[in-house]
């Protein structure tokens, strides 16, 4: 059996994973309730968390809960809110996936509208920060706590037309290192980046409209590296920056 295929891998944890109504935060959250996570689903359409509620449900995972929020609206109150809930109900946090983004415009930088800026950067950047900052009390009550951020290809180097989101994801790699910095010898948690390569995903659509879906890999087919970081087997491991696909051959 392979630590992925262990049905009690994450048993007892209890993980935060936002934007867990659709694509990969849902194909994340399903995984994680299969091997044992009671997962805290966070989104802004409470119809798609009802749903993925459903889903852990009938599969016999541990009970989630819903906790939805518009991050592109989100503050400090709104976070400080939902860490009170989780500490509430669980008294400790033992993973944060921040899975939540937008993609704006792709558009040339002298073309690009402001607001759909400011938007992109609150949702992909801000939010993540603001939502760590509040939740890192409750991450340094468990003994083995890990954030892990959803970067990209063009957060690594920054691609001409990507706007706001490639800078967006630029901004997630350098709050990986910095926060991996602050806090490696002074706590218990772990963070790390996520770069999930061409998956079939709305978004994926969105930006290459042209392009065949069935060409691409599932969230699903992707897991095993969310498991991983989310997981007891990285522990130690962190300040890194992952490719949940291997990159195609020059």
């Amino acid at each position: 059996m392979t630590p992925t295929e262990d049905t009690n891998l994450l048993k007892d944890r209890v993980l935060l994973i936002t934007g867990a109504g659709a694509g990969i935060g849902r194909a994340v959250s399903l995984a994680c309730a299969a091997r044992g996570a009671t997962v805290v689903l966070l989104g802004r359409e409470l119809a798609r968390l009802n749903a993925v509620y459903d889903e852990i449900v009938a599969a016999g995972g541990p009970t989630p809960a819903i906790l939805t929020l518009d991050l592109s609206i989100a503050g400090g109150h709104e976070c400080q809110q939902v860490a009170e809930l989780i500490e509430t109900t669980f008294g400790r946090l033992d993973g944060l996936l921040h899975n939540a983004a937008v993609l704006g415009d792709i558009t040339p930088l002298e073309s690009y509208d402001p607001d759909v800026w400011d938007f992109v950067m609150k949702v992909n950047l801000r939010a993540p920060f603001v939502l760590t900052q509040a939740l890192l009390p409750l991450l340094k009550r468990s003994e083995d706590a890990s954030i892990v951020m959803t970067s990209s290809s063009v957060g690594r180097r920054a691609r001409a037309f990507w706007g706001a989101y490639a800078i967006s994801k630029c901004g997630i790699e350098g709050l990986v290192q910095m926060l991996s910095d602050e806090i490696a010898n002074i706590s218990n948690i772990r963070v790390n980046a996520i770069n999930p390569g061409a998956t079939r995903t709305g978004m994926r659509a969105s930006a290459y409209p042209g392009e065949d879906p069935g060409s691409l890999r599932t969230p699903e087919e992707i897991m095993s590296l969310y498991l991983y970081l989310l997981g007891p087997d990285s522990r130690g491991v962190t300040g890194q920056s992952f490719d949940a696909q291997p990159k195609p051959a020059a």
